[in-house]
């Protein structure tokens, strides 16, 4: 027979799990808001970097920390640069998380000439971009600007150049409205039945 010597209750099986599960919960909520994120990619604005069904983990400290449901930023992090792929509040809509690539920082003058990117006055190399029409030319989408990026703004597009609402059709992206950096891949699929293992691990650049 054994004897509690210290004069302490001990504590209850349940009591035990739900303090277990409690903390469990306070360090998941601390990864989520301060450190990373999961996304899903619901579209092919992205493609070929990034697929319809590949589920991404994200950074939220690297361009600082914030204190949740504020803008109140108690890092700085870094600033983003070009060729960051950002996920960011979308400017029409805040309720919804968009993710695009930064093709153009505050200064940069941007505009598209038939469908090539020219970024203060140069064109810029791409190799990630895909074009689905490649021979079809539409107004904005493949002849746009040239615009200005203002102060505390970022011009974003998606990799999928024909297939890509961006800011060539909605504007600016603010600093405050990005969430986090695009980081890894840790799952990827289009159902049950086609499960993309070769994607698992994938840095996104």
């Amino acid at each position: 027979m054994s004897l509690n010597l210290s004069g302490e209750k001990k504590k209850s099986v349940w009591r035990e799990y739900a303090e277990a599960l409690f903390l469990a919960l306070l360090l998941a909520l601390f990864i989520r808001s301060f450190l990373v994120q999961a996304f899903r990619i619901p579209s092919e604005s992205m493609v070929s970097t990034l697929l319809a069904g590949d589920h991404l983990l994200a950074s939220k400290c690297a361009y600082g920390i914030r204190l949740p449901f504020t803008n109140l930023r108690i890092y700085q992090g870094e600033e983003p640069v070009r060729g960051d792929i950002i996920i960011f509040k979308y400017p029409n809509d805040p309720s919804v998380d968009y993710i695009k690539r930064v093709v153009g920082v505050p200064g940069d003058v941007v505009a598209v000439c038939n469908k090539q990117l020219y970024r203060n006055g140069q064109p810029v190399r791409e190799n990630y971009v895909r074009f689905t029409n490649p021979s079809q030319m539409e107004p904005v989408r493949d002849n746009f600007g040239p615009v200005t990026v203002p102060e505390g703004k970022y011009f974003v597009m998606g990799d999928n150049r024909d297939n890509s609402l961006d800011s060539r059709f909605w504007g600016f992206v603010d600093r405050n409205s990005i969430l986090a950096k695009a980081w890894r891949i840790y799952w990827s699929w289009e159902g049950i039945s086609d499960i993309r293992l070769d994607r698992i691990g994938m840095l996104i650049r």
